[in-house]
């Protein structure tokens, strides 16, 4: 039987990063990824012939200068068609305003000097307490409980920064923390552009609405990252890089390995068993795929105490996003807008919430809010010479959608594309349009909630994904989580992995 210092389950960014940081301490590495192709949601496909996307992700924010800097991903061929990216925010009647620099940093369009100075004083506020949380993002939440040692120092020492930005702030900090994003927008700003824009920005992914409690602290998550940009080649190339990376480390990455169950001996994770029939071994198991799935299919409930399983069937993984590919035969024309930015449709706050409150009965929206990116504009490849590839994350959309109402969506999607790019409808070749069902079915998102368990004040930190196993240890000895379901979540970040592996090699087990 092979036998392995690890096996980590998954080959997505979050895999990849725990066996590459595994591997650079010495340890002997296998990854399983159960695609033809590794990358999980960071892949670049073919859609349709002479046509090519990123198949879910399509930008980068997240992902973490310490596996970027320390795989050396620029040796092995990650490079960016655009870093920096600006905002559109469309408008139908042309009027539209563009966040330039790091998350609107400068802004150009029609904008009232108040909104302007308004929004200056907003934007560092929210980008100064988005900095004291970046930390958090790099570490492994910290144990809280009598007998945990440096585990309360460590969360002392972070709430001594926070304590740092002074009186004011710090009751300001305290204060957002517990505040739905629109009533702080409502607050601060009059344009409904530009609020509509950063409603959207902070509740994309989620099971959200502006208004909805909370709501605030998913903008902070998605300000501690890194500015908006394009890898060279789609979204592929981050996993290809990470990849050639891991493999030059020694890392042995197997694909169309689908694992079917984690071996448990003696009350510990001693192997897996892969479908085909093969077993392998290892003193460590890590699982970067979905905690529900690790547990309630890999592991098996017999092996897990009640608890543990209503904690793992209880993980909250509603997603309400939809992925939309439009082979195009022509170059769109969004009233004039330059295609080399990010656009978003999110006309106001009250246009966002109105979109959410459909599915909580089940229902699409009648007037959905998107981010869409056309790859084609920054570089070739993507399209035929003079065609385009258009790539949209639309929200929101329930996870059960029979064929009527998938057509019903795809209509209302693009009637919202008519009104802000006139003609669109006569460019498209070929439509593809990926909802949470398919995203569950393809790429193993349950729910189709793509950070494996939704990013809510009651799932992050040391409750995610659930008490008992928030620091990436599990109650298996030998097993371990990596994936986005663990703190600090998906976005192809891959911190978690990187977390998970600094964990495992310093032995800061519970044993």
């Amino acid at each position: 039987m092979p036998s392995y210092d690890a096996i980590v389950i998954g080959g997505g960014t979050n895999g990849l990063a725990a066996a590459g940081r595994l591997a650079k301490a010495g340890r002997k590495v296998l990854v399983l990824e159960q695609a033809a192709v590794a990358g999980g949601g960071a892949t670049t496909k073919d859609f349709a012939k002479g046509y090519k996307v990123s198949a879910v992700a399509h930008l980068l924010n997240l992902l973490d200068p310490r596996v970027e800097q320390g795989l050396d991903l620029k040796s092995h061929g990650l490079e960016f068609a655009a870093t920096n990216l600006s905002t559109t925010a469309l408008s139908p009647t042309g009027d539209y305003l563009i966040l330039k620099g790091n998350y609107g940093e400068t802004i150009a369009g029609t904008l009232s000097d108040a909104d302007r100075a308004s929004w200056a004083e907003l934007r560092q506020k929210l980008m100064r307490f988005a900095a004291v949380l970046r930390p958090f993002k790099a570490m492994a939440p910290p144990r809280l409980g009598k007998g945990v040692g440096n585990e309360m120092m460590k969360l002392a020492g972070l709430g001594l920064k926070i304590r740092g930005l002074g009186r004011d702030d710090l009751r300001e900090f305290m204060r957002l923390m517990l505040i739905n994003v629109a009533d702080v927008l409502d607050d601060e700003l009059q344009d409904d552009r530009l609020k509509g824009a950063i409603a959207f920005d902070t509740v994309l992914g989620a099971h959200l609405g502006p208004r909805s409690p909370n709501s605030l602290l998913l903008l902070f998550n998605r300000l501690a990252g890194e500015a908006l940009s394009i890898p060279k080649g789609g979204m592929g190339s981050v996993a290809t890089a990470m990849s050639k990376a891991v493999q030059a480390l020694g890392v042995e990455i197997r694909l169309n390995a689908w694992v079917q169950s984690i071996t448990i001996a003696d009350d510990k994770a001693t192997g897996v068993t892969l479908k085909n029939g093969e077993t392998l071994s290892a003193k460590t198991i890590i699982s970067a795929i979905n905690p529900k799935t690790t547990f309630l299919d890999l592991v098996g409930p017999r092996h897990l105490d009640t608890g543990m399983v209503s904690r793992a069937g209880n993980i909250l993984m509603r997603g309400n996003a939809v992925k939309l590919h439009l082979a195009l035969k022509g170059t769109p024309n969004f009233k004039g807008v330059d295609l080399k930015t990010r656009l978003v449709i999110a006309p106001s706050v009250r246009a966002v919430e109105d979109a959410f409150n459909p599915v909580k009965y089940g229902e699409f929206s009648e007037n959905p809010v998107m981010e869409i990116v056309i790859p084609s504009a920054f570089e070739e490849g993507f399209a035929p010479k003079g065609h385009h590839v258009l790539s949209a994350i639309v929200q929101y959309a329930p996870i059960a959608m029979d064929t009527k109402a998938r057509a019903a969506f795809l209509k209302r999607i693009m009637a919202t594309l008519e009104s802000y790019a006139p003609g669109i409808g006569k460019l498209v070749v070929k439509s593809e349009l990926l909802t949470p069902e398919d995203l569950e079915k393809q790429y193993g998102f349950v729910g189709g909630n793509w950070h494996h368990g939704e990013l809510a004040a009651e799932q992050m930190l040391f409750l995610r994904p659930f008490i008992g196993a928030a620091q990436y240890e599990t109650a298996i000895p030998g097993l371990w989580l990596a994936g986005a379901g663990s703190h600090p979540g998906g976005g192809i970040s891959s911190a978690a992995g990187w977390n998970a592996a600094e964990r495992i090699l310093k032995g800061k087990g519970r044993r």
